[in-house]
């Protein structure tokens, strides 16, 4: 017996859409403005957003996987929606290290998707992510880790600009004895970059980097770039550097840049031995 597809009102906001495919077990793809997450049964298995490193991302400029060994799964297994369980399978990276990478995007994500928790676009029943199966997350869980991220950081500094627009340095601002993260973020930021485009240079998780960013503009060292007004006469602004691919429902990942500024593989290398050991 085929069971109906959900009926959503796309007026609601994405986390009560989110709450109602829980309780009906849906399996699909809800899309909002900022990205999708995706369901199996009711429960959350990734989400995608464009101004968040994706999990290819995250692997390869860690260190922790070589590109080819990325591309090489996505070549396998993509359209089997399989490529977690190819990686695990050729050798390519422990089972542990891809849970831990991918829920940390997956909370990465969901964060700029329940952000302004606006309406959803579309839901479109029985879509999988070409990813496969890693981690299943409660809906439960992914709102409520989300409401908590925006609260901690609106507590650092409220206003929720520097996590989108592309960030500069304050004139005359000095930065002295920062720790190691916030001066390595810190000199990331060059009038262009935003938090997601930071983040992916330093392979570092998006949060992480937005309470940096945040502590710096409380700080008074950073700031949002206002955008310009084009007058009568004025040309139109130059486009941002190394914008974010949007996020594609299609089998398979966007194409992203695989050689990073200056990665910091520390923490990810010790969370690594560390379950290699467990």
């Amino acid at each position: 017996m085929t069971t109906p597809a959900p009926t959503l009102r796309t007026d609601e906001p994405a986390s009560a859409l989110l709450g109602t495919l829980a309780a009906q077990g849906a399996t699909g793809a809800l899309s909002t403005e900022s990205g999708i997450v995706y369901l199996a049964a009711g429960h959350v298995v990734h989400v995608e957003s464009a101004v968040t490193p994706d999990l290819g991302d995250l692997l390869t400029h860690s260190g922790a996987l070589a590109p080819d060994g990325w591309w090489e799964a996505i070549d396998q297994a993509g359209r089997g929606c399989r490529v977690g369980r190819q990686l695990v399978d050729s050798g390519h990276l422990a089972a542990g290290a891809l849970e831990l990478c991918h829920l940390g995007a997956l909370f990465d994500a969901a964060y700029f998707v329940l952000a302004h928790d606006g309406p959803v676009l579309r839901f479109r029943p029985g879509a999988a992510h070409w990813l496969g199966a890693v981690r299943s997350v409660p809906v439960d869980t992914v709102l409520r880790e989300s409401r908590r991220r925006r609260e901690l950081l609106h507590r650092i500094w409220p206003e929720p600009a520097v996590d989108r627009a592309p960030l500069a340095r304050v004139p005359g601002s000095g930065a002295t004895d920062l720790p190691a993260r916030r001066g390595r973020t810190l000199a990331q930021v060059d009038g262009v970059r935003t938090a997601a485009q930071i983040a992916t240079a330093l392979a570092c998780r998006t949060f992480h980097t937005l309470v940096e960013l945040r502590r710096l503009a409380a700080a008074g060292l950073v700031a949002p770039v206002a955008p310009l007004i084009p007058g009568p006469s004025s040309a139109p602004p130059p486009a941002p550097a190394s914008a974010p691919a949007p996020v594609s429902a299609e089998p398979g990942p966007t194409p992203r840049p695989v050689a990073p500024d200056e990665p910091d593989t520390a923490l990810l290398r010790r969370l690594l031995h560390a379950l290699e050991a467990l």
